[in-house]
């Protein structure tokens, strides 16, 4: 059965699927449908406002987009959906230290937000489509809860583990 996504995660190019895939990774641990494709604004001006505006009548809630170099999908994006847009920036081969995709995509003008993550952090986007979603999706949220709290035992497993190592530790919390 296959069920309407409800996260469209899209990139300039089929060479940052190894950064996005991570996004993909997450929303599948959680359970989150979602769609993922190439939609250059550069390459395919058309396609991106095509996929752009039609984003929320296919049934989408949320847009992940990937972009490196000048970064111009994210915002652009934004800038044609009413959707809320998680702009990923990507160091790719022709980006510098990736500081032009991650301004690109941060420095929006007002009444066009994207949401930024760090350079390469498909996953932070990918958990940040699924907390917007659990806001109103219970299940989701309880999902996300047990997420946080294994990411709690396993910093406290690593304390325990610098510990028993001989490094000592006065505070516990």
């Amino acid at each position: 059965m296959n069920q309407t996504p409800s996260v469209g995660i899209i990139m300039g190019s089929d060479s940052d699927l190894p950064v996005m895939k991570a996004a993909a990774e997450i929303l599948q641990f959680f359970g989150v449908s979602f769609e993922l494709t190439v939609v250059s604004a550069h390459r395919t001006p058309q396609r991106m406002m095509q996929y752009a505006e039609t984003a929320k009548e296919r049934g989408l809630k949320i847009i992940i987009a990937g972009a490196g170099g000048a970064a111009h999908l994210p915002g652009m994006v934004a800038a044609i959906t009413p959707l809320p847009v998680i702009g990923v920036p990507i160091k790719s081969s022709n980006s510098i230290d990736g500081w032009d995709s991650i301004l690109s995509i941060l420095q929006m003008p007002n009444g066009v937000p994207v949401a930024t993550v760090a350079l390469n952090a498909a996953k932070n986007a990918g958990i940040l489509a699924a907390k917007i979603l659990g806001a109103s999706d219970e299940s989701l949220s309880k999902k996300i809860t047990l997420y946080m709290e294994q990411l709690k035992k396993e910093v406290h497993e690593k304390v325990e583990h610098l510990q028993s190592g001989g490094y000592p530790n006065n505070f516990d919390v």
